[in-house]
């Protein structure tokens, strides 16, 4: 059974930055699309960011945010510089075109 961990969300203020941290099991990163998600309150999950050979980025998070991914440990991360308070919402990460069940999140806060 496919099963994601995300971890490394928190409370920061507008400007500063965080890791996000993504580890899968029963599926293998470097095989597919991996994509970090994210969902504010009252609006649907959408795509922010996703890796396979090369890279993809929402509009809204270009130039801030960077997506990579370690092999070795099957797990992607999201580096999330200068965050703005629209940036609040629980973030996950998922196979892109082949969606499998969700993990928990990680909460992301954003003061101004």
């Amino acid at each position: 059974q496919v099963q994601f961990v995300e971890s490394g969300g928190g409370l920061v203020q507008a400007g500063g930055s965080l890791r996000l941290s993504c580890a899968a099991s029963a599926v293998t990163f470097r095989f597919n699309v991996a994509g970090w998600y994210r969902q504010a309150p009252g609006k649907q999950r959408e795509l922010v960011a996703s890796i396979n050979g090369g890279t993809y980025y929402e509009d809204s998070v270009k130039g801030r945010f960077t997506i990579s991914r370690d092999n070795a440990k099957n797990t992607v991360y999201l580096q999330m510089n200068n965050l703005k308070p629209e940036d609040t919402a629980v973030y996950y990460c998922n196979i892109v075109y082949n969606r499998q069940t969700w993990g928990q999140g990680t909460q992301v806060t954003v003061s101004s």
